[in-house]
């Protein structure tokens, strides 16, 4: 492992350390990614002592910025691009109630013991006598090789003292595409009713980390064999199953989302067009419908889906912005290219597609192309055909009409300087009507055809004539 780092920051931290006498390893992520070949950009070392005292022997060797949290008896060196974390190696005991461990100095085994994995639990040597020696009490390398998940100690202690590894668990073996061992998955089962102890934000942030591999739905699929999944996101494991009526039975809305967020990450790695996926069909459970001649529906789960968001996103405490908008119209809008793709695909339809998703249409068409999922080969033939057709019609829509965002030509003060309104409800109906006109095609998005069109329908239909000859 020696020419794995040997690099001129390790030799500089092995350096300071032996002048202060301490034994120094690099472990953890840095280690499992070095053994993958994987990039890492946090570099974190344990010193059996003080890792404060390390840190600043760094940042004097390196010029560095020092920045010490005494509290927590860890360091960050930083220089350039390098980042570089210490702390002391330490031993931890935990209260039922709470992840905050009650923290002690310890051994480096200590150290070792507390780590979440095996594949974490590895530490190399940077001190210069004993430089690159690997020291790996839990077989972690073994496990790297064999792409196994595992705790160090007993994975109920493990879980049940921080529950958020329960978590980290699934999401590396999403990551890595690894396989969390039998007695390790079954200690996850046993505990996930402690998953109610860790924040939202930290669940959050797990689960964004998920969606951003190449393949979510291993650690979506592993979430709902937990029971994970219906403590923290209840909606989504409401998708699972399939009922059954009179012999009818629908689709796994589970799965199919899960195949469809998977489509979606084969071509974008936009994670909030992959979490637009998750959320697409949210609204199914709600809107489930059996009925005698069509079977089973789920009318208008669009927009009941839309409705949601802003409520799943709020408890789960995703962030509340333009990335919570975005996915909504998503939601809301998702069925529309697939209605383009069964039915005529007019210029009316495409354009009115066009002015709805704006700068987001590109996104909602990968969506829908993600959506075609079924096991009819020919079915998905037929629509990824009809499919491009839409495409082929937005392009040559959008260069000619520059519909996309567009905003009417005749504005509300132009309509009201024209008839000598004030703010009313007429002027709305007028500005609805024009952009409607343009919409379906009655008239060019241009100044002059929009001005023409307003003056005859507001005579005709509301009776105003301009005022002063205008």
């Amino acid at each position: 492992m020696k020419e794995k780092i040997d690099k001129p920051v390790f030799h500089t931290v092995g350096a300071a350390a032996d002048s202060l006498g301490r034994e120094c390893y690099v472990v953890g992520g840095y280690v499992r990614d070095l053994m993958l070949g994987r990039e890492s950009k946090d570099i974190d070392f344990v010193t059996v002592g003080s890792g404060i005292e390390v840190a600043r022997a760094v940042s004097r060797q390196l010029r560095g910025h020092l920045a010490v949290y005494k509290n927590f008896g860890t360091a960050q060196v930083k220089k350039g691009a390098l980042e570089l974390e210490f702390v002391g190696a330490r031993k931890e005991s935990y209260n039922r109630d709470s992840r905050k461990p009650i923290v002690e100095d310890g051994t480096l085994d200590d150290d070792l013991a507390r780590r979440d994995f095996t594949i974490n639990a590895m530490a190399l040597c940077v001190n210069a006598g004993r430089f690159g020696e690997l020291v790996d009490r839990y077989n972690g390398c073994a496990d790297l090789r064999d792409g196994l998940i595992r705790t160090p100690l007993d994975p109920d202690i493990t879980f049940s003292d921080d529950p958020l590894r329960m978590m980290r668990a699934i999401r590396f073996a999403t990551q890595l595409q690894f396989t969390i061992v039998e007695d390790t998955f079954k200690a996850i089962q046993r505990n996930a009713h402690r998953i109610s102890i860790i924040s939202r934000e930290r669940v959050y942030d797990e689960l964004t980390k998920m969606m951003k591999a190449a393949k979510p739905s291993i650690g979506w699929e592993l979430l709902m064999k937990s029971g994970l999944l219906k403590l923290i996101f209840p909606e989504l494991a409401a998708m699972k199953g399939v009922e059954i009526v009179n012999g009818v039975g629908h689709k796994d809305n589970f799965y199919h989302t899960l195949s469809v967020v998977d489509n979606v990450c084969a071509v974008s790695d936009n994670v909030w067009l992959r979490w637009a996926a998750l959320f697409h069909d949210i609204g199914k459970p709600v809107s489930k419908r059996f009925d005698r001649q069509l079977g089973w529906t789920f009318h208008g789960h669009n927009a009941t889906g839309a409705k949601m968001v802003p409520r799943i996103f709020r408890r789960m405490k995703f962030p509340m912005n333009e990335h919570m908008k975005y996915v909504q119209k998503l939601v809301e809008l998702h069925m529309r290219p697939i209605a383009l793709v069964e039915d005529e695909v007019t210029d009316s339809a495409v354009r009115r597609m066009l002015f709805e998703a704006g700068d987001d249409v590109d996104d909602l068409m990968t969506l829908c192309g993600a959506d075609i999922t079924s096991k009819n080969r020919e079915k998905v033939e037929r629509f990824r055909a009809n499919f491009e057709l839409v495409k082929q019609k937005m392009v040559e829509l959008e260069e000619r009409d520059r519909i996309r965002n567009f905003q009417p030509p005749v504005n509300g003060t132009e309509i009201m300087q024209t008839f000598g309104l004030g703010e009313c409800h007429e002027v709305g109906i007028i500005k609805e009507r024009i952009k409607n006109a343009i919409l379906d095609g009655e008239i060019p998005n241009d100044h002059t055809p929009a001005r023409e069109f307003m003056l005859a329908f507001a005579a005709s239909e509301l009776g105003l004539k301009p005022v002063g000859g205008q």
